[in-house]
C-alpha cells in the first residue's frame, strides 16, 4: 500500500514539475526569486522533450508502481497521463520535440514582459 501511495505522490510530482516548467514564468511578476528555481527546472523540460531524455521521476513512479503490485508503463510520463487519448502508440518523437519549443517560447513572452514592465 505505502508504495501505492508512492507512486500517485511521484506522479503528482510530475504533474507539478511540468505546470511549474509551463507556468512559472507568470510567477516572476509576484516572486522574482523564482527564476533561479524556474529556469533549470524549464531547461530541464525543453531537454527532455527535444532530446528524448526519460525523466528520472518516470521510473522512480514506475519502481514504487511495481513494488505496489500494479503495472508499469512503458512509454513516457506525458503519453501515459497526458496524450494517450490522442496518441495511443506514443507520441511521434517530432511532436514531443515540438511541444518542447513551444514551452520554451511560450516563457519567453513571459520572461520578455516581465523584462519589460
Amino acid at each position: 500500500m505505502h508504495n501505492r501511495i508512492a507512486a500517485h505522490t511521484v506522479a503528482i510530482l510530475h504533474f507539478g514539475f511540468i505546470a511549474f516548467a509551463f507556468l512559472g514564468g507568470l510567477l516572476l511578476w509576484h516572486w522574482p526569486g523564482v527564476i533561479w528555481l524556474h529556469l533549470p527546472v524549464l531547461t530541464w523540460a525543453v531537454l527532455i522533450a527535444i532530446i528524448g531524455w526519460t525523466c528520472p521521476l518516470t521510473p522512480l513512479e514506475n519502481r514504487f508502481r511495481v513494488a505496489g503490485g500494479l503495472a508499469a508503463y512503458e512509454l513516457g510520463f506525458i503519453e501515459q497521463y497526458i496524450t494517450r487519448r490522442w496518441y495511443p502508440d506514443g507520441l511521434p518523437r517530432k511532436l514531443l520535440a515540438i511541444m518542447g519549443l513551444t514551452l520554451f517560447g511560450f516563457n519567453i513572452v513571459f520572461y520578455g514582459a516581465w523584462l519589460l514592465r
